[in-house]
């Protein structure tokens, strides 16, 4: 046999592939390859590269580092060291314990990793050490580059209110308010009042919409003060404040940047953010639909004028409020990788990773602003670990018991940094991955987006697939009327799932049932065969009852083959399948319509529960004579939530503002919790007095946990 002889740029292409998550976009050997930028084996860059961070971003970075055949250092906390990031990366170093203070953002554990492994340079990611000028300045103490901009940049841009006084020097559109440090709530209340309401607090080192409160009166602006410092000073160690004008009704248009160490820099278009809740965004796109192609210049010109201003050498991200008539002004600029990075990268055809890489090693651009495109359209929406029917999302935790992405789908990226069988913890961003999808025009992306989501199989956490599913097929958002308060405008009651239409909801109790018949025929089955075989012909009909929210419906079942007709209101449907009972996705088709269900459980007492149109429906199927006898059996009745105060999510007690004996009024705080960061008031659903408290300030706490009792 003749001996084949495997080159080291091959084998670093084959190490890329066995790691390479993003699949049907991402491998470099396929044909619809998701970036056109060339990697040049013979350019020297880095030998050996650390990723200060975890979870997705870190296998992010290190899937180009090893197209580029650098080798990766991960580091990780105690309880990550089975995290994919760790697994995929070549060598691992543990920082600390579960808390971030201790492990992720601990510069000492970092510093001595990077000194152990003899990592060259250090790319952070986002979040966590990012955007900390001290760590850049160790970093180059020690002679070990930095992946970002200098520590000026960071500095700069870092502080929302330096940051605002250079936009204004370079021209570039800035938002009216006031520009120093508020000293304390009553300060914030005067200065609200002299910009005039609504006012945004925001906090001066911030970002990720952490330390930012909308205010429309005196008490808001009080609350706002205390609430936004907290969050600042747990989440970046800094509480200054700064107020402006808050601009009604905007768009969150922002404009990537690239730029090296020689004075150029480029513009990579724009990324539309503007759906968010709670100041951070959900679903992002590329392009925008809203701007021109004039508005989009004069936006993009402005954030390279504010790059050079601070001489700006990395990838980074200038954010935008935009308002109906296309004004815009400066909001913040972010000097790190953003997370919706990845659509910028599908409609450019740029690697930003390796960009970064390219610019840090002193490398000038290799491209002009003319080699820019967009190139079609690209949808990313964040899957969390949340429960969307709470707030459009309190997260949860749990482990992944099933997961399974739809990374088979043509065009569909999926950018993860966990596993089947991984934990989402208390202690980070509950997000579980950035879903996108591309198309040559924004209904071919979204539609992909829509059958993605489908195929998406995540059980053992909350997640929050029926709200995205919702916000990409709502009119408002297909038409592009959209704006920062998209969800409270569409969902003023919260978001309560998918309501179905009358179509919608024949077609989902007919499914039901054609699931519920096809599974007991299947337990009748032994090898294929009947298991009593002395039985008679199979049945061929049945009737059915089939309660779904609290209605109850009268079925015919007929059966022929693998199809069933299912009569439903007087109208019949027809229901094919394979049937497949022990697959995660259920493929049906319904009067010639496909869809993807998932049957999340079923049980001997007929309840079944089905993600059908990314919605958990639960219904029971069963029998006429069962249906008519479970008209007998008693009712639960449900708990009194009145007197009682239970945590919405896991988290924990930052303060406990009552005692027992105090008389609470409805609306007011009794409680703050803290989950992942972010700080949520506890309130009396009425006016009481207060039986028992069952929480205190730095206890950790579960969701449904009782916190107070009233009398």
């Amino acid at each position: 046999m003749a001996a084949y002889r495997v080159t080291p740029a091959w084998l670093r292409v084959i190490r890329a592939v066995k790691h390479a998550s993003l699949h049907s976009r991402c491998c470099v050997l396929l044909s619809r390859a998701e970036y056109s930028t060339a990697y040049d084996y013979n350019e020297k860059t880095f030998d050996k590269i650390l990723i200060a961070n975890r979870g997705e971003i870190a296998c992010r970075v290190m899937k180009t580092c090893k197209l580029m055949g650098i080798k990766t250092v991960a580091v990780h906390s105690d309880v990550d060291s089975s995290a994919v990031h760790v697994k995929m990366a070549d060598e691992a170093v543990c920082v600390g314990p579960a808390p971030t203070s201790k492990s992720y953002l601990n510069m000492d554990a970092i510093m001595d990793a990077v000194r152990r492994t003899g990592a060259q340079a250090v790319h952070p990611g986002y979040g966590f050490l990012s955007e900390n000028k001290e760590f850049a300045r160790r970093l180059a103490a020690e002679g070990v580059t930095f992946i970002g901009p200098d520590t000026d940049a960071i500095q700069a841009m870092g502080d929302k209110i330096e940051s605002k006084l250079i936009a204004k020097a370079a021209n570039v559109n800035t938002i009216p308010g006031f520009d120093g440090v508020v000293k304390d709530a009553e300060e914030a209340v005067k200065i609200s009042n002299q910009i005039g309401y609504p006012v945004m607090i925001k906090a001066s080192a911030g970002g990720g919409g952490k330390g930012m409160r909308i205010s429309w009166n005196d008490d808001e602006t009080r609350e706002g003060f205390r609430f936004s410092s907290q969050e600042a000073a747990s989440s970046f160690g800094d509480d200054r404040l700064l107020i402006e004008k808050y601009i009604d009704n905007p768009r969150h248009i922002e404009i990537q940047v690239l730029a090296d160490k020689h004075g150029n820099a480029l513009w990579l278009n724009e990324r539309e953010c503007s759906i968010q809740r709670r100041n951070q965004k959900v679903v992002e796109e590329a392009p925008s639909t809203f701007l021109d192609p004039e508005t989009r210049r004069a936006m993009g010109e402005q954030a390279v004028s504010l790059a050079k201003a601070v001489k700006y050498s990395s990838a980074g991200t200038v954010e935008f409020l935009v308002d109906s008539t296309k004004n815009f002004y400066f909001l913040e600029m972010n000097t790190r990788l953003q997370v919706e990075h990845p659509i910028t990268e599908c409609i450019t055809g740029l690697d930003l990773v390796q960009q970064m890489i390219h610019v840090a090693k002193g490398y000038p651009l290799k491209h002009k602003q003319e080699d820019v495109p967009i190139n079609g359209w690209a949808i990313e929406s964040r899957v969390y670990a949340e429960d969307p029917y709470k707030s459009f999302g309190l997260p949860s935790i749990g482990r992944l018991s099933q997961y399974q992405e739809p990374v088979n789908l043509p065009n569909v990226r999926v950018d993860s940094g966990i596993e089947e069988g991984s934990d989402i913890s208390i202690y980070y961003d509950p997000m579980i991955s950035k879903l996108v999808t591309y198309g040559k025009t924004r209904a071919e992306a979204l539609k992909k987006m829509e059958n993605a989501l489908d195929n998406y199989v995540i059980r053992g956490v909350t997640h929050n697939i029926p709200l995205l599913r919702e916000i990409i097929v709502h009119p408002r958002f297909i038409s592009g009327d959209i704006s920062t308060n998209f969800l409270p405008e569409v969902y003023p009651e919260g978001f309560k799932g998918h309501p179905l239409t009358a179509p919608e909801r024949r077609e989902l109790l007919a499914t039901a049932a054609a699931l519920s018949v096809a599974a007991q025929l299947r337990s009748q089955k032994f090898l294929g065969d009947l298991r009593v075989s002395n039985t008679q012909q199979e049945r061929r009909s049945w009737e059915l009852c089939v309660e779904l929210d609290k209605g109850a419906h009268m079925l015919g079942v007929t059966r022929s083959g693998s199809a069933y007709t299912v009569e439903v209101d007087g109208e019949k449907l027809e229901v094919c399948g394979d049937w497949n009972l022990a697959s995660a996705l259920l493929n049906v088709t319904v009067n010639g319509t496909h869809r993807t269900l998932q049957c999340l459980s079923r049980s001997a007492a007929g309840d079944i529960s089905l993600q059908y149109l990314g919605t958990t429906f639960k219904l029971r199927v069963v029998s006429k004579l069962a249906a008519a006898l479970s008209k007998h059996m008693p009712e639960k009745v449900p708990e009194d939530t009145s007197s009682i105060l239970r945590s919405p999510m896991p988290g924990t007690v930052v303060a406990v503002s009552v005692k027992p004996g105090d008389t609470v009024a409805g609306g007011q705080e009794i409680c703050v919790i803290e989950a992942m960061k972010m700080q949520n008031s506890m309130t009396a659903a009425r006016t009481a007095k207060v039986k028992s408290v069952h929480c205190k300030a730095g206890e950790t706490v579960g969701e449904g946990d009782l916190l107070v009792e009233l009398e």
